[in-house]
């Protein structure tokens, strides 16, 4: 991601509320390094106002009268690759993946269904990620927009020998941000059907989408893809997504390991919590956990990353190549704890590699 250097960030708002405009202007031009470049009402208002201004981020409401913004987000990938923040209502969690696999880079949720002034609940974080996706290069947005499934499966985990270690991986750990969805999904639709150990998955989302979430990939995947419940035994071949507003850990148990979920704090930071996640899947797994850090902005992993190398255990990251915001693995990384950087779409094969790793037959 380029960096801002001070330069102001050009943003396009597009809603079909007029209240909705009025509040997303009021919040974005109070933050130093944001302008309104302007205001539209549907798609085709944004189509042109896009083709006259070239903003560097848009905002954009999907469900609009006219040319609704599924229809400007086609039109955009295609003529003017720019980065786009959803903001959508906690209702349209089909709509709002759907952008994603568009091109959209990430997702905001209206606070309540009706127009309501609690929409300024979202102005700190609505911020943050306009400057966090804003200059994101227009090549990782357009492979962004074109490559949303996991790459093919073309073996299974029964046709490789296991090497029986004493450090063979028993869980894997993959934490992700802004730009993350996809990316999970790339991962996750990459994992052969008899996928040996459990995967736990923390993506920094809103409550009330990461049970769609879950669906989805699971409808999209060879592996059991579920949202993790408190009390939940961890399985393995299966997926559990950490719930929205919640933090998972891991406990011991007499008859295995159970996901355990905590309610967020005022004080918590990231919510749902990469660090948290890593750090307790080191105390109950030990050396035998594979993290992996993918796109994201701010630091979260960063901490968790180290504690699994402290633990013996591997790590991932995702290359600057192929983040749509690199923040989180380039934390990771500058700490020292990564042992490889590779490209989105190499990084299922190396998990697999990682687990069972010599050929069969001999």
């Amino acid at each position: 991601m380029g960096d801002l250097k001070g330069k102001k960030v050009r943003v396009l708002v597009v809603d079909d509320s007029a209240f909705y405009r009025q509040s997303m202007t009021s919040m974005l031009s109070s933050a130093p390094q944001v302008e309104i470049i302007g205001t539209a009402r549907d798609g085709a208002d944004a189509i042109m106002l896009v083709t006259k201004h070239r903003p560097d981020v848009i905002t954009l409401d999907l469900e609009m009268p006219n040319v609704n913004g599924f229809v400007f987000l086609r039109w955009l990938m295609e003529n003017t690759p720019t980065p786009v923040i959803v903001v959508s209502s906690q209702s349209d969690q089909a709509s709002v993946f759907k952008a994603l696999e568009l091109g959209a880079v990430d997702f905001l949720a209206k606070p309540t269904p009706r127009a309501s002034w609690r929409i300024m609940e979202i102005r700190d974080e609505l911020i943050a990620k306009v400057r966090a996706v804003a200059f994101v290069p227009i090549d990782r947005l357009i492979s962004k927009a074109v490559s949303t499934h996991g790459p093919s499966v073309s073996f299974k985990m029964s046709d490789l020998k296991v090497v029986n270690r004493a450090d063979t991986i028993q869980l894997v750990a993959i934490g992700a941000s802004t730009g993350g969805p996809t990316a999970v999904q790339s991962i996750i639709g990459g994992l052969p059907e008899d996928f040996p150990v459990p995967v736990v998955v923390t993506q920094h989302m809103p409550p009330g989408f990461t049970q769609y979430f879950a669906e989805r990939l699971d409808k999209l995947s060879q592996v059991t893809v579920r949202e993790a419940h408190h009390g939940d035994w961890m399985e393995s071949g299966t997926v559990y997504i950490c719930p929205g507003g919640f933090h998972m850990t891991f406990k011991h148990a007499e008859q295995g390991i159970l996901i355990q979920l905590h309610e967020k704090q005022e004080s918590d930071r990231y919510v749902p919590s990469v660090d948290r996640m890593f750090s307790s899947a080191t105390e109950v797994y030990g050396g035998q956990v594979l993290g992996v850090i993918l796109t994201g902005m701010g630091n979260d992993g960063r901490i968790g990353m180290r504690k699994i190398k402290e633990a013996g255990g591997q790590t991932l990251a995702e290359s600057e190549e192929t983040a749509v915001v690199f923040g989180m693995p380039k934390e990771a990384i500058a700490e020292g704890v990564v042992d490889q950087i590779l490209p989105l779409p190499q990084i299922p094969a190396e998990i697999v590699k990682r687990i069972w790793f010599q050929p069969g037959g001999g």
